[in-house]
């Protein structure tokens, strides 16, 4: 790809805007005082307020670099978007003042004090023109509108292409289409901005061992809820079996899931006194894997592998990595204002991988679980992952649900909700009430998922109090997650068997594909 997009694909119309048919006025009668406004241009004029930090914004357009040439590279593209946004805000502020304005002015045409001097004839006129006024202000609004979700749709196709740059940059090899010749290499703006996005992102084969740097992370693997004294949690962690326990101090520990002495699993035995007793022949493994207790022998120097481990926010976590530990654990918190009301977790026969793609995903929604959340959904003409603030998070237009990738692989999900099951408004600031998601896709093996699922609401507070609720809740989510199951099997067998998980990538595919790409970068595939 020689070029990301001509000057006039990426810059909004800032030529077409208007200028404000607003006078400057000082003051009126009665009291009443315009406390900004505009000028002929539409910029603002010096006047105290407590409203003038918020319209107080210079014209960004006078600041705009004037590149020359039919074509722009990758840093005067984001230099020419960065300037679409600011004039964006600096539109809205304006039409936001103008609004402000008109209704001065039908304050002042209706203030009291002002009768004497105006007849009802003139006091109708007056407000005949401002309501004119008015309905040029909103429908300018809704052009400002237009141009910001112009602004954000061209942000994104510029990271769709230079994440497709990037991946042809370092995979050359995996091109579906021959090294043009340099007879041949100059392409049309139009076959640039055609070029399917992610074409050749290739997911296909039995699944690869796992890369050193895929581990190097913390990773959670267990509610804090769930590890009570005296209990332990086995799991399967990148293949290898580990079990969580607490020492004598309430902290947690990760072992490795097998005895020294015959290698019997030590999740069979029991804690004692903070130590996992082998149930064979009563070895005991404190948190940090030194064998303290060896009944009747003597006791030898003898350690198993352990797990550097961490609580954190009601959460365990580990890091299987050889790196050594990162100093900051990821907050994985639901918003302020919500209450955690379910964690459940679910051992998923299914690849990682696969499970955070029918995650990330919501255009199947209205096709897949119709008989759950989506039932009754209508299908809409076009689905989009918006990302206006990077390439892992962003929302879905036209639901009303926002939506974040964590590496290695957490998702977090916040959905506007009316009452289970129905959608409101097409953003989630527009609903009034809301559901937090959190997914953790452990990869627990090659073909299986540990998953950890907590669910949080900023509404309802007396559920969390209704007797066998996580029951409910439990059953609930069993049911959608059977809904994906049956599809994502049938895929991870076609995968396995040589067909490209991958193909044909299109634009709500955007956030799933740029993960893909995000964990090849990680593991080095890239």
């Amino acid at each position: 790809m020689t070029a990301f997009a001509t000057a006039a694909a990426l810059s909004v119309p800032i030529s077409l805007c208007r200028s404000s048919k607003l006078n400057c006025k000082k003051g009126v009668r009665g009291g009443f005082r315009v406390f900004a406004v505009l000028g002929e241009e539409g910029g603002l004029l010096d006047k105290k307020s407590t409203w003038g930090p918020l319209f107080d914004v210079e014209d960004p357009r006078s600041k705009m670099p004037q590149f020359k040439g039919k074509f722009l590279d990758a840093y005067q593209a984001l230099e020419v978007a960065r300037y679409d946004i600011q004039y964006c805000d600096w539109r809205a502020r304006q039409d936001l003042l103008t609004i402000m304005i008109l209704h001065e002015k039908v304050v002042e045409v209706l203030n009291p004090l002002a009768r004497d001097y105006k007849s009802i004839g003139t006091m109708k006129k007056e407000l005949a023109e401002l309501q004119d006024e008015l309905s040029q202000a909103h429908r300018q609004v809704h052009i400002s509108e237009a141009r910001v979700s112009t602004a954000l749709d061209k942000l994104a196709y510029m990271e769709e292409l230079v994440n497709d740059r990037l991946f042809q940059d370092r995979n050359p090899a995996d091109s579906d289409q021959p090294s043009p010749s340099p007879s041949t290499s100059t392409q049309s703006p139009d076959s640039v901005k055609n070029k399917s996005p992610r074409k050749n992102l290739k997911v296909s084969g039995p699944v690869q061992p796992y890369h050193p740097h895929l581990k190097n992370f913390w990773y959670p693997v267990a509610f804090s809820t769930d590890l009570k004294d005296g209990t332990m949690i086995p799991i399967d962690c990148f293949e290898e079996p580990w079990v969580l326990f607490r020492g004598m101090d309430g902290k947690p520990g990760c072992i490795r899931n097998t005895c020294a002495h015959r290698a019997c699993p030590l999740d069979l035995g029991s804690v004692n006194e903070g130590r996992v007793r082998c149930p064979y022949h009563g070895w005991e493994y404190s948190t940090d894997g030194k064998c303290e207790k060896m009944p009747s022998t003597r006791l030898l120097n003898v350690k198993i592998k352990s797990l550097p481990c961490f609580e954190q926010e009601g959460m365990i976590l580990v890091w299987p990595g050889s790196d050594p530990p990162a100093a900051t654990l990821p907050s994985l918190q639901p918003p302020p204002g919500f209450q955690v009301h379910a964690e459940i977790v679910m051992e998923l026969p299914v690849e990682h991988g696969l499970l955070l793609d029918n995650l990330l995903d919501l255009a199947h929604a209205p096709f897949t679980h119709t008989s759950t959340f989506a039932k009754g959904w209508s299908v809409p003409s076009l689905v989009k992952f918006l990302t206006p603030a990077s390439g892992l998070q962003g929302y879905w237009d036209p639901y009303p649900i926002d939506m974040e990738f964590r590496p290695p692989c957490m998702v977090l999900s916040t959905i506007g909700i009316s009452k289970p099951g129905k959608l409101e408004g097409q953003s989630t600031r527009e609903c009034a009430t809301h559901l937090h998601q959190l997914h953790v896709c452990l990869p627990s093996s090659r073909h299986k998922t540990r998953l950890l699922y907590r669910m949080s609401l900023d509404f309802a507070p007396v559920l969390k109090h209704v007797p066998f609720m996580h029951y409910l809740w439990r059953h609930f989510a069993e049911q959608v997650l059977n809904e994906d199951l049956r599809l994502v099997l049938g895929q991870q067998e076609r995968m396995i068997n040589g067909a490209n998980v991958w193909n044909w990538p299109v634009s709500y595919d955007k956030l799933g594909s740029s993960i893909r790409l995000q964990i090849k970068l990680i593991s080095g595939g890239l």
